[in-house]
């Protein structure tokens, strides 16, 4: 993919969602809610320091992360759904 964000974002793919509940029951689309979970696909450079230095992004490319209902902004890239959000946005990181 030809795309790298800048600064503090990062570009993610939200993890597929469930299709049942623990119990066996199958959840049809128009039910289900976007998972708040994802896979980062590129980060920025790091964040400008008032004294000139950048501080580096804690996150990295392959990270599974946990971020805020209505965190970042949809685009579409190469014919897919992504996120693209500032990494203040993201909750943790998933071990």
């Amino acid at each position: 993919m030809g795309f790298r964000p800048l600064h503090d974002r990062v570009l993610v793919r939200r993890v597929e969602a469930e299709e049942k509940t623990a119990g066996g029951i199958i959840i049809p689309d128009t039910a289900k809610e976007k998972p708040q979970e994802g896979e980062v696909v590129a980060v920025g450079g790091g964040l400008r320091a008032e004294n000139g230095s950048i501080n580096p992004l804690d996150v990295k490319a392959g990270d599974k992360i946990l971020f805020g209902k209505w965190s970042g902004t949809e685009v579409k890239l190469d014919g897919e759904d992504l996120l693209i959000m500032k990494e203040s946005d993201i909750l943790g990181i998933v071990a």
